[in-house]
């Protein structure tokens, strides 16, 4: 066996293509390898304007070049004379060869190896490694997840969940879409605004979903997703997230502390003692937190964390009307607190008690969005240093569960992640 059938096989180079040479270059630690076209070949192509297929004859060929996967630690370029022919229309078209990658220049093999690498590696170092522009990669990731995202079906989308992240604190919105029953995201758009779900109901509709589907809807107390969901979502009632209430809960606490730690120097860089659950608490933040208990001092910000954990007792209630009644209780305690940032917080509890008590028919939490975050915080590592359009790309790969299998038949799963 030469070495030309040899690299044939190894390749899956079959007929009409054959394998003309294979050059090595160890200063450069590059594979060339030379692939031809069998005398007298012809070639199908289906024009993808007119639908028209057929087999056709050689016009002419023209040289192309793709980077293929790493020889040992050569890289591997495989070059080609890529068939040209004339329909009946005398339309000249090239046909791709079947190892020929979604963007010029890569093998299918090669742009598989990229999205594999992309769920664990940071763009700028997938580059170093592969010796490859970083824009190069960014290009095949956007190719995947917009040709992808095409054949999206939203039809069955029912329940949203609604959610806001940025680049980098303070930094560049973006909102996350996610369908809250196949646990995916769906959509994300640029912003926080209102605006955003209108952008998410077109792309909804673009995909065969519907407005008046949508049932349920779970997100913050954000003026902007409220006012976006009443607007384009007819059908939708709003739960409103509990993880995001034990937040602006969380902020009531804090504001406390902060305001008694300048006349109590025992709060001091206590902080979080006050925002965890006591199962996150180390054994001597634990041991602190019950001396103040066991102090007999009158801690205000104990006061308010006592606030809190009532809070979160309520939805262990088994009825809505026992829900309803200890919501009641409590918004009337912390009315009655005589602190003023849990009173602030009892009066915005009041502002939004339908979609509060709500929950308790829809069971809906952003817990999903929360478990994703983990996966988008990663995202945002991997896509430092670039657009916001990247990051993006990357929420869509590694929380969209796409189907990349139908693009490219060697990402063995229909998606990553």
């Amino acid at each position: 066996m030469n070495i030309q059938t040899l690299f044939a096989q190894a390749l899956g180079i079959q007929t009409p293509w054959t394998v003309e040479g294979v050059e090595f270059d160890p200063e450069e630690k590059k594979l060339h390898i030379n692939i031809g076209i069998e005398r007298g070949s012809k070639f199908y192509y289906k024009d993808p304007e007119t639908g028209v297929e057929g087999e056709y004859k050689l016009h002419d060929t023209e040289k192309k070049t793709w980077r293929h996967l790493n020889f040992f630690d050569h890289e591997c370029y495989l070059h080609a004379k890529t068939p040209r022919i004339k329909t009946p229309e005398g339309k000249v078209r090239l046909v791709s060869p079947p190892w020929s990658g979604q963007k010029l220049g890569f093998t299918l093999l090669f742009e598989a190896l990229i999205m594999f690498l992309c769920q664990s590696m940071p763009v700028n170092k997938i580059g170093e490694l592969l010796n490859i522009n970083d824009k190069r990669i960014w290009a095949v990731l956007e190719h995947y997840v917009q040709e992808a995202r095409k054949a999206e079906d939203f039809s069955e989308v029912t329940a949203v969940g609604m959610d806001e992240t940025s680049e980098k604190k303070g930094h560049n919105y973006i909102s996350l879409f996610v369908d809250l029953n196949k646990k995916r995201t769906i959509f994300v758009a640029d912003g926080k605004d209102n605006k955003t779900v209108i952008a998410f109901k077109e792309d909804l509709e673009e995909h065969g979903g519907k407005a008046e589907n949508i049932t349920d809807v779970s997100c913050d107390m954000s003026k902007a997703f409220i006012k976006g969901v009443s607007e384009q979502l007819p059908n939708a009632q709003i739960t409103f997230d509990k993880f995001h209430i034990i937040k602006v809960i969380n902020e009531g606490v804090d504001a406390v502390r902060r305001e008694e730690v300048k006349h109590n120097p025992l709060l001091k860089k206590k902080r979080y003692i006050f925002l965890k659950n006591d199962e996150n608490l180390t054994q001597k933040q634990k041991a602190f937190k019950e001396e103040l208990k066991l102090s007999g001092l009158n801690i205000k910000t104990l006061r308010a964390l006592n606030i809190r954990e009532a809070f979160q007792q309520i939805y262990s209630a088994k009825t809505i009307e026992e829900f309803t009644l200890g919501l009641k209780k409590w918004y009337g305690w912390a009315l009655r607190s005589q602190l003023p940032p849990m009173q602030k917080v009892a009066k915005t509890i009041k502002e939004h008690w339908d979609g509060i008590i709500r929950w308790k028919h829809s069971q809906l939490s952003n817990g999903i969005l929360e478990g994703l975050n983990s996966v988008v915080q990663a995202a945002k590592r991997r896509g430092r240093g670039y657009k916001t359009k990247h990051l993006k790309t990357m929420v869509y790969l590694m929380t969209g569960k796409l189907n990349f299998h139908t693009l490219n038949q060697n990402i063995k799963s229909t998606h990553l992640g």
